[in-house]
């Protein structure tokens, strides 16, 4: 499944306040007010701060997913979804303890996109937030600047990308998706997102003003 940000959103983004270059690209905001938000930070508490609001927004979206099972989930499923929720939540509360003070506060989410009901729609977000995770993890470690950051920062991707080939496979049984070109080239490499590029997709699904004004 594929959001669109709307005609709002897309407005929203590219207003006076939507952000400031850095390294040559533009960091835009969650959120229309500047002045009223909460703005990530800068250096390595910015970027924990980036994976911080990932990790919530994830966390989140495989609560809800457990708490209002879609029509016909399986044992097996359950208890992936149910390990991956749990991953989620560590990874959100360990980059929380990390943070200590300089954390942004609890997001609020919207997910009223997805029909929980609906087998298809929810593995198919799974997917979507899973992969954006990924290639978030993966374009965002060159900014930081200490390496016991960057050993934590791995550690957690590998994980989520374990998470997003098992999602993969339940959308897609007994096929390559798991590792399919659209998010694994043909170096054997896998994608890579800056955070101008990240924060416009989870976007749609989070309703808290949130600022990335220094982030680099």
């Amino acid at each position: 499944m594929t959001f669109d940000p709307s005609r709002r959103r897309v407005l929203k983004w590219s207003g006076a306040t939507a952000g400031i270059a850095v390294a040559g690209t533009l960091l835009p905001n969650f959120g229309i007010s500047a002045a009223l938000a909460a703005d990530l930070g800068e250096g390595d508490v910015g970027v924990l701060n980036y994976a911080y609001a990932l990790e919530q927004l994830e966390a989140a979206y495989y609560t809800m997913v457990l708490e209002n099972p879609y029509e016909g989930m399986t044992n097996e499923e359950t208890e992936l979804l149910t390990d991956i929720r749990d991953h989620e939540v560590a990874h959100r509360d360990f980059l929380a303890e990390a943070l200590g003070d300089g954390a942004i506060p609890a997001l609020e989410v919207d997910f009223s996109a997805v029909d929980f009901s609906d087998r298809h729609s929810v593995l198919e977000t799974a997917m979507t937030f899973e992969d954006i995770g990924v290639s978030a993890y993966n374009g965002a470690g060159k900014l930081l600047e200490n390496p016991d950051f960057l050993l934590e920062a791995g550690r957690i991707v590998s994980v989520e990308g374990r998470h997003a080939a098992a999602i993969r496979d339940l959308v897609n049984p007994n096929s390559v998706a798991f590792a399919g070109p659209d998010v694994v080239d043909e170096n054997g490499l896998d994608v890579a997102r800056e955070p101008a590029d990240v924060l416009p997709l989870i976007d749609p699904f989070v309703t808290t003003e949130v600022t990335a004004n220094s982030l680099s």
